[in-house]
């Protein structure tokens, strides 16, 4: 696995735990699931970062979103 599919999965999955948490909490629930997508999706972005020695910028996140779509498509 690149850095730059870790870096995709890590932010999919760390956005989704977002809205989980939410509706847990709003159910009165431990919000498990939610968290450990927390950990696994800060995990691989953490890997992703260490990867890249020159790291990624905010503005390169978009290309990198399409260039890993591109790849998985094709």
């Amino acid at each position: 696995m690149d850095a730059d599919l870790a870096l995709v999965i890590g932010l999919v999955v760390f956005g989704f735990s977002i809205p989980l948490i939410a509706g847990a909490i709003s159910d009165g629930r431990a919000p498990r699931a939610a968290m450990i997508g927390l950990v696994l999706g800060g995990g691989l972005v953490l890997w992703a970062l260490q990867q890249k020695p020159s790291g990624y910028r905010i503005d390169e996140i978009p290309g990198v979103f399409i260039t890993v779509l591109a790849r998985v498509i094709s």
